[in-house]
């Protein structure tokens, strides 16, 4: 059995959400339109509605694969110091974006204004977010997830943003998935969760399905695939 997959289509629209979650729950985007809605919006007074900058803090970032080198690129515009750790070093994006590489994940817990996680899920990164990881973040740090679930202990995560252990979150993806209406990070002001939609842009669906027709007509008619993951199988149809 041929298997193929989607590579290289979806890091940019996955980054450019990623900043739109980074906004959102930092400039209380989300919550001014809750309030909004609920008829809460009265009077002209902003103060309810402070926020926090996003330029020029430090944005640490969990994995420094396509999308998180994508973010690390956009982190330039807003002036950012952009602080990594992942599996592997990687030199050259130091060299091109000026991104600082840290040797363990808890430096850049502990450094960072906000923290945005990049990684697979794989045994080893599930819930490498959880009570210790939240305890060392500053109290005036948002944790940005778009990347598993589970990589996020949520009962952790809710009680880090109940108490103000940090500042708040935004969650592309939640565990369990969808999350349910009840769910008490759903209570809280400064949580933002959408549902799982990071790559949905219009433009990427598109691309993504016209890459996974091409890896169907190669494999029906004997020509290479663009994206075979096990290429060796080929040989034995």
């Amino acid at each position: 059995v041929l298997v193929s997959n989607t590579p290289g289509v979806l890091h940019e629209s996955c980054a450019d959400f990623t900043f739109g979650l980074m906004l959102s729950v930092a400039r209380n985007i989300t919550f001014g339109d809750r309030q909004i809605h609920a008829g809460e919006w009265k009077v002209f007074d902003q103060i309810p509605y402070l926020g926090t900058d996003v330029h020029g803090a430090t944005l640490g970032i969990i994995g420094m694969g396509l999308i998180g080198t994508a973010v690390a690129r956009r982190a330039r515009a807003f002036d950012m110091k952009v602080l990594y750790f992942s599996r592997n070093r990687k030199p050259d994006v130091e060299d091109q974006l000026g991104v600082q590489w840290r040797p363990d994940m808890d430096a850049v817990l502990r450094e960072s204004d906000f923290v945005s996680l990049h990684v697979p899920l794989t045994p080893e990164t599930a819930q490498i977010i959880g009570k210790r990881e939240l305890d060392l973040m500053q109290a005036q740090s948002f944790l940005i997830n778009t990347t598993r679930g589970p990589t996020v202990d949520p009962v952790a995560l809710y009680e880090a943003v109940k108490s103000g252990g940090i500042a708040g979150a935004a969650l592309d993806v939640t565990d369990p998935e969808p999350i349910p209406f009840d769910d008490l990070l759903l209570t809280l002001p400064n949580v933002v969760v959408s549902p799982h939609i990071s790559s949905a842009s219009s433009a990427t669906v598109k691309k993504m399905g016209m890459l996974t027709a091409e890896n169907i007509i190669g494999a029906l008619s004997g020509t290479p695939m663009p994206s075979c993951l096990n290429p060796e199988a080929a040989s034995s149809r």
